[in-house]
């Protein structure tokens, strides 16, 4: 184990030539991140899970009932033993050979079969009132965090350590002159609003990783599955080697659109739809200029070129850059998803069958699971009603639509 441990901890990989982890160990005149200091977001994520459910249950939901968003469920399906075995033992999305068997074995025409399958996927969707209450919970955490991180990056810093009396206060001047974020590197103190905010982002990205199984699902789990874990080997690893002065910048500008996402899909809820369409158009601007043209233009640069120029390439340096380039590439495939939805907004505003970015419905929406799907017949055609070989009847036609959702 000590081997393995000597292997992983190497310091030509961590750290830059000549610089050693002895270097790094606190002192009374300085203190230094430590790979230590990260146990402590494993409870923190604890608390904040269990922060959450209490905003939830004590915040979130008298402010929806407030709002008249109540806690309906989506159409509940007829009992029918024969469909639910094959629902729960073989399969939730029957195909044509299986619908036809099934047609004849109940007396049933396809449709109602499909529609049958269609409203006992849906059970399983949460209420408007649960996806209200995660959205807003959501938009408190951002909007706490990012305005923590504006004032933190903005605001005098104290450095720690006992020499804090013999020492004057010093700005973050990394905020205005990225170049800064290498200067004297590593041999950067760590001040307590960097701890603070670090271990916080972190503790909260642990939350998400194991609340998203538990949270409503969408289609793009595996993306923002993918996104959170790479949220946590970033700010890991920028912590251990102590870029955490880029990486404050990566943070704040990373959660400056979050909040107005979360505040549109609450609009959304409560049915204030202009509200809705203005904070979604807001988010927009903010998510492309920010990860579109900020990210790349001015944290990419320092640490691709800047890094390169005053400290120097090393092998945790490429590892660092290729994982902020992967996120690149995820803001890039969300740009494209949000400019998608705009651009479907507005046509079918254009054709009179939408106002223009209403976003009720789009492509980043919950997967059927969760989701609503549609039940109900395409215009002129008559509901059909049929009688099961068990006495089961099923009564529902389905209105055909084409809406797309912004998350749900």
């Amino acid at each position: 184990m000590a081997g393995i441990l000597a292997w992983f901890w190497n310091e030509r990989f961590w750290l830059p030539h000549n610089v050693t982890w002895a270097d790094l160990k606190n002192t009374e005149e300085a203190t230094f991140p430590q790979a230590e200091d990260l146990y402590l977001a494993f409870p923190l994520a604890f608390c904040i899970f269990m922060v959450r459910l209490i905003f939830e249950r004590f915040v979130a939901k008298p402010c929806a009932i407030a709002l008249n968003i109540q806690a309906n469920g989506p159409q509940i399906a007829p009992p029918n033993a024969i469909l639910e075995k094959v629902f729960t033992a073989i399969t939730k999305h029957p195909d044509e050979k299986r619908l036809e068997g099934l047609s004849k074995q109940l007396d049933w025409d396809v449709r109602s079969i499909q529609r049958w399958f269609r409203q006992r996927r849906n059970q399983e969707k949460p209420s408007t009132l649960t996806r209200f209450c995660e959205s807003m919970w959501r938009f408190s955490f951002y909007l706490y965090v990012f305005t923590y991180g504006v004032r933190f990056l903005k605001k005098l810093q104290m450095p720690t350590g006992s020499w804090r009396e013999k020492s004057t206060c010093m700005y973050t001047p990394w905020l205005w002159n990225t170049r800064h974020c290498w200067y004297n590197y590593p041999y950067q103190p760590l001040t307590t609003d960097l701890h603070y905010y670090y271990i916080l982002e972190l503790s909260f990205y642990w939350s998400l990783m194991f609340s998203q199984f538990t949270d409503i699902k969408r289609k793009d789990f595996g993306i923002m599955f993918l996104h959170h874990l790479v949220s946590i080997f970033l700010i890991t690893f920028s912590y251990v080697n102590n870029m955490a002065r880029v990486g404050t910048l990566v943070l704040c500008l990373h959660d400056s659109a979050d909040a107005l996402l979360e505040a549109a899909k609450m609009a959304n809820y409560a049915k204030f739809q202009k509200m809705c369409d203005l904070l979604f158009v807001m988010f927009a601007v903010v998510f492309i200029t920010t990860r579109l043209g900020i990210f790349p233009l001015w944290v990419l640069n320092t640490t691709l070129f800047e890094s390169w120029e005053i400290v120097g390439p090393y092998p945790s340096w490429w590892v660092f850059n290729l994982l902020l380039l992967l996120v690149q590439g995820l803001n890039c495939f969300w740009s494209y998803l949000i400019v998608k939805i705009a651009c479907k907004a507005v046509s079918r505003g254009k054709a009179g069958k939408w106002n223009p970015l209403h976003v009720s419905k789009d492509d980043r929406s919950d997967i059927e699971s969760s989701s609503d799907e549609e039940d109900s017949e395409p215009p002129g055609k008559n509901p059909h009603t049929a009688t099961t070989t068990n006495g089961t009847s099923g009564t529902n036609g389905y209105l055909l639509t084409g809406s797309c959702s912004m998350d749900d």
